[in-house]
């Protein structure tokens, strides 16, 4: 017999029961979508944080102050400390010292209120330097960034994110308006294109002073020469490293620390903070992928059980196939063949559901999917062989029938 003559045959038999191949290709579908569906939103989490990550700058280095402790013994977290200051980003910044190092823009924050005319909102507001707009990959909209001379005059000027600029101004062009950011008038030069949110804020909801007009004019106390951040952003990926060990080379000796157990800062690499990330969603991504794949191995026993049957149902066709003169191998390839067109007929209707989910899903839900080709194809043949490999143990027990005894049998 050939192997189209088998294929026929097979492709007839599974249409002669269609509610019992349907239901068992119910199963195989199931595991297959949901299987697809679960890695792929695991992937697409997992890559909506890396470009969230990777959107903060390119080649990017964050240094982090250390932790406080106050007056009564209670230590603060990371970050809580005043140890960097203006001064740290200026030495990291010369060549000679860090020549691994492309740019460097300190920053310090604070949650303040801005006023325009009758509106009012309470934003994120940054005082950093230059170097900023492209340490964070940052793009102008309209106007300007700001420049050398506004840190070194303390100008009252000011740069606003989209959203806060649609809330203070609607959509009107604010460039050239006045905003009183916590009651002291500036002067908005100009705005940024919009980056969308980060893992930790709002790209989009800041206002960004020059450092100096921020330190002396807006956010006063008596550490106006510290800074809560300084970004530093590598000369290129493959030197990441060197500039990494530069800038804790550099900070250890400004900070007289002699050793880096003992540094009062942190230096966070995009490696390192993608790597954290990632780490808990990839975790559940291969836990919730088990679990799926548990309805995969209920499908392939019922594949099993279905070709057992259909095995009993077809002794006296076996028999007298076997009497005809057709050899063990033959009726084994015979129930194969049916196996994996269930296998074969459940991977495919599986795959067109998970990318049917990954089309709508993400509108129900708003969360990233990324369904990839190589993963669908891989689940097509994963369903394939489970209808084979389940398909064995029946395939052999009808080829080991005896012609006589399975005539025999009503």
């Amino acid at each position: 017999m050939s192997w189209l003559e088998t294929l026929r045959i097979g492709i007839e038999a599974v249409r002669t029961h269609r509610s019992r191949s349907a239901l068992t290709v119910l199963g195989i579908l199931i595991g297959i979508a949901a299987v697809i569906l679960t890695v792929g939103l695991g992937q697409g989490t997992q890559n909506q944080v890396r470009d969230q990550i990777n959107s903060l700058g390119s080649n990017l280095l964050v240094v982090t102050p250390g932790s406080a402790t106050s007056s009564d013994g209670v230590r603060g977290g990371f970050g809580s400390a005043s140890t960097l200051t203006v001064h740290d980003a200026e030495a990291l910044a010369s060549k000679d010292v860090a020549p691994d190092i492309a740019a460097v823009a300190p920053a310090s924050q604070r949650s303040l209120s801005l006023t325009a005319g009758t509106s009012n909102w309470t934003t994120t507001v940054v005082g950093t330097t230059p170097d900023w707009l492209s340490v964070r990959a940052r793009k102008i909209a309209s106007g300007r960034f700001l420049t050398s001379q506004d840190i070194t005059a303390q100008a009252a000027v000011v740069v606003l994110a989209a959203s806060t600029a649609e809330q203070l101004f609607g959509g009107r062009d604010p460039v050239g308006a006045t905003v009183a950011v916590s009651g002291v008038p500036m002067q908005v030069v100009g705005t940024l294109a919009a980056a969308g949110s980060s893992a930790t804020a709002n790209e989009d909801d800041q206002a960004i002073l020059p450092i100096s007009t921020a330190a002396n004019r807006v956010f006063g106390g008596a550490a106006r020469g510290s800074v809560q951040n300084i970004y530093l952003e590598a000369s290129s990926s493959q030197t990441l490293s060197a500039a990494h060990q530069e800038a804790t080379n550099t900070l250890l000796a400004l900070h007289r620390v002699s050793t880096p157990a003992a540094a009062d800062f942190t230096i966070a690499s995009q490696q390192s903070i993608l790597a954290a990330a990632t780490s808990v969603d990839r975790t559940l991504t291969v836990l919730l992928g088990g679990i799926a794949a548990i309805s995969l191995l209920v499908g392939g026993i019922g594949v099993m059980n279905i070709m057992l049957v259909s095995v009993t149902e077809r002794i006296r066709e076996i028999g007298l196939r076997k009497a005809l003169g057709a050899p063990p191998r033959v009726i084994r390839r015979q129930f194969l063949v049916e196996a994996s067109i269930l296998g074969l007929t459940g991977g495919l209707a599986g795959a067109a559901l998970g990318l049917l989910g990954d089309a709508l899903l993400p509108h129900l839900i708003s969360q990233r999917i990324d369904v990839s080709l190589p993963a669908t194809v891989g689940a097509i043949v994963v369903a394939m062989g489970i209808g084979v490999g389940f398909g064995v143990y029946p395939a052999s027990r009808a080829a080991r029938l005896a012609p006589i005894d399975a005539l025999r049998s009503e």
